[in-house]
Order: structure tokens, then C-alpha cells, then sequence
């Protein structure tokens, strides 16, 4: 699915043939997906309207407004069938049925990167709240939107929540001038809390093994802590220096090339198509010989939000592999071999990272720099993968 301006446009997947054109009441800021894929989401925040269409009946449709109240946010729960809208300031999560058509309320809603989490299975959701300048967690069950618990936690600045693949322990950070990871069970027992240093700034980033086992803690100082699961200490420290000098890591480095094309080839005017590939550059990895030094970024430590500490994290669907940003070296991506915790690769691209995600059934991660080529590793290699569109 795709929109242009207030048009809502859906293609099938492998032939890219238009299979719905739909039409919305305004522009377009948001879609989204249900979790069945029968249902999506169109989001217009300068209204204030949500507009839902269904795939399998074409005439079905839902118009949700709402007025005053204002809208800055709008998601699906994971069953499918329903829409938590947050309105304007924070003031409250509504939570509507496209099957009995009732209406829920959630008071409270704290403003924050992270503040609301359902568990992987879709039967609870965490709520971040804020009242009387103190910070809450709720948990609510799925199934009816009723309240199962309600606690305070020992946070100065909660920023965000992140249950466990497992649904048994809800991970919550506060803001990064204090480093504190709070572990909390279902029925808001606190397990464990953990604080690596106490006055530079704290955490950046966090991310859960699939399997439970791992909570991998990014943080301002470049470094990546794990915990494990059963203590919930700190198990190892990864480090993210400039230059690589371990013989057992693999480095590989993104060089462009223009195309050599013989002058038996020209023709003048050209064909369209050799024209083209006159001014295309390929792109291809070369692995590189070590010790190398990465392009290091000195942060600017007069300006807020440094670019600094690691920012991005993910583990592979196997749990055998964690992939990590650096963003004072914002060409490269780390992976980590879990099971020796051990730097296995490092790819530097020729651009900033963008973002990448692991495939969700085998140990390949996907990279995007913001150019037309989509970058792939595997334990077999890397390869440059050039996506054909209009434009840049």
C-alpha cells in the first residue's frame, strides 16, 4: 500500500498491478496495516479523522472523528479489530471496535518515544502514564480493555516500555540523563533494576533477544551492555572503537564504479537505455584487510541531541547474531556473533545508515543508506541489490 496526496493506493506484492484505488477526505499522514492484513489504516492528523478500508469488502468502510479533541498518533491493537487513537496533548487513548462499535478510555498517556507496548501473543498492553508529576505504568488485557494492574515506578523521566518476546517481564528506561533500566513481572513486581554509571548521559537504545534470554542496552558512551535473564546482570560489554584491528573480523566497504563501455557500443544519439547506464554507478563490497579505520564523527558538544552512543539495535530471529549502530560512525553496521560474543562483521557503506532489519526467518539483514540499493548480509556474504524506480 502506498498514498498519494488523499489517494490510497493498493498493489499486489509480485506484479505491482493496482488491485485498490481508494479515495480519503484529506491528505494522507499515516497507514497502517491490521495484523490479518484485512483492514487498513488511514491517518489524517490536521483533522483529526481515521479512515479504515476493508480489502475483502470494497463497499465497507469506517470514519472515525475525533473533533476537538485532536489526533497525533493511531495504531491498530494486534488482534485486528481494534484502533487506539491519541489525541492532542496527551490527554487520553481511545480505543475503538470495528466489530461491536464501543468506545474506551485511557487516561493519562505519557508523551514519550515508547509509551505504549502489546505483548508478542496480543493479550496485554502496557501504558507509560504521568500524574501528579509521577510516573505509572498500567496493564490492561486485550480482550476487554479492563485493568489488570496498576503501579508507580523509579523513574525521574520514564521514556519508554518494551515487553519481552515472552510477555513475562516488561523492560522500562528512563530519560537519558539517567542511566536506570527497570525490570518489572506481570503483576508489577519490580525483578531488577540496572545502572552502569551514574552522571554522563544514559541510554540510547534497547532491544530483547527473540528467545528472552538477552536485553541488549545501547548507551551514550558507544557502548552495548547484555543482560541476561536470570540474574539480570551485565554478561558483556561491546565496544564500538574507530579502528578495526582483530584478524577475526571481517570488514566489508561499499566502493562505486562508473561502467566501462567499449566505443564500439556508442551510438550517437544513444539508446535510451545505454544512456542511461552511461551516468549509473554500480556498487559493490570489497573486503578489506585490517587493521582499518572507520569515518569517525566528532560529536558537537554544545547542541542538544548529540550524535553520539549507539542508536540502533536488532537481533536476528535465530538469536545468534545483533546488529548496532554507532552513530559517531555513521557508515557502519556491526554485527555481532552472539553465541562467542565476538565482533564477526563490520560493513562500511559509502552513506549514513539509514536503517536495517533482519529477515524474520533466517539470519539475513537488510540496510538501507537512502539511495536506490537495498544492501544484504549473511553469514555467506554481502551482496548490492539495485531496486529499479522513477526518480531518485
Amino acid at each position: 500500500a502506498s498514498c498519494v496526496q488523499h489517494r490510497l493506493v493498493v498493489r499486489d506484492a509480485s506484479s505491482l498491478q493496482i488491485l485498490h484505488l481508494y479515495s480519503c477526505m484529506d491528505q494522507i499522514q499515516y497507514i497502517e496495516w491490521s495484523s490479518d492484513s484485512q483492514f487498513i489504516l488511514c491517518a489524517m492528523y490536521k483533522r483529526g479523522i481515521v479512515q479504515v478500508w476493508s480489502l475483502e469488502q470494497s463497499e465497507w468502510y469506517c470514519k472515525i472523528d475525533e473533533g476537538s479533541a485532536g489526533l497525533v498518533a493511531s495504531c491498530w491493537s494486534p488482534d485486528g479489530r481494534h484502533i487506539l487513537n491519541t489525541t492532542e496533548f496527551h490527554l487520553r487513548i481511545t480505543v475503538w471496535s470495528l466489530c461491536t462499535k464501543s468506545v474506551s478510555y485511557i487516561k493519562y498517556p505519557k508523551a514519550c518515544q515508547q509509551g505504549v507496548a502489546f505483548t508478542k501473543d496480543g493479550r496485554y498492553m502496557a501504558v507509560a502514564e504521568r500524574r501528579d508529576c509521577k510516573d505509572f505504568i498500567s496493564i490492561f488485557v486485550c480482550r476487554n480493555w479492563q485493568l489488570l494492574r496498576h503501579f508507580d515506578t523509579e523513574t525521574q523521566d520514564l521514556f519508554g516500555i518494551e515487553w519481552a518476546p515472552n510477555g513475562c517481564v516488561l523492560a522500562a528506561w528512563d530519560t537519558c540523563l539517567e542511566y536506570k533500566v527497570l525490570l518489572y513481572s506481570l503483576d508489577g513486581r519490580l525483578l531488577s533494576s540496572y545502572r552502569a554509571y551514574e552522571w554522563p548521559l544514559g541510554i540510547k537504545s534497547i532491544a530483547w533477544s527473540p528467545s528472552s534470554q538477552f536485553l541488549a542496552i545501547g548507551s551514550f558512551d558507544e557502548k552495548v551492555r547484555i543482560l541476561n535473564h536470570v540474574t539480570w546482570k551485565k554478561i558483556t560489554e561491546l565496544e564500538h572503537p574507530a579502528v578495526i584491528t582483530s584478524k577475526k573480523t571481517i570488514v566489508y566497504k561499499e566502493v562505486e564504479k562508473s561502467p566501462t563501455l567499449g566505443t564500439e557500443r556508442l551510438s550517437f544519439p544513444p539508446a535510451r537505455a545505454l544512456a542511461s547506464s552511461l551516468f549509473s554507478t554500480q556498487s559493490k563490497y570489497d573486503i578489506c584487510q585490517v587493521p582499518v579505520s572507520l569515518h569517525y564523527i566528532k560529536p558537537v558538544a554544545d547542541k542538544a541531541n548529540p550524535k553520539v552512543g549507539v542508536g540502533m539495535l536488532a537481533f536476528s530471529a535465530d538469536n545468534c547474531f545483533l546488529a548496532t549502530k554507532n552513530d559517531n560512525i555513521p557508515n557502519a553496521v556491526w554485527i555481532w556473533d552472539i553465541r562467542k560474543l565476538k565482533l564477526a562483521v563490520v560493513l562500511e557503506q559509502l552513506y549514513t545508515i539509514q536503517c536495517f532489519q533482519w529477515d524474520p526467518c533466517q539470519p539475513r539483514l537488510a540496510v538501507c543508506t537512502g539511495s536506490s540499493r537495498v544492501y544484504l548480509w549473511s553469514p555467506a556474504g554481502c551482496v548490492v541489490v539495485k531496486v529499479p524506480g522513477e526518480g531518485e
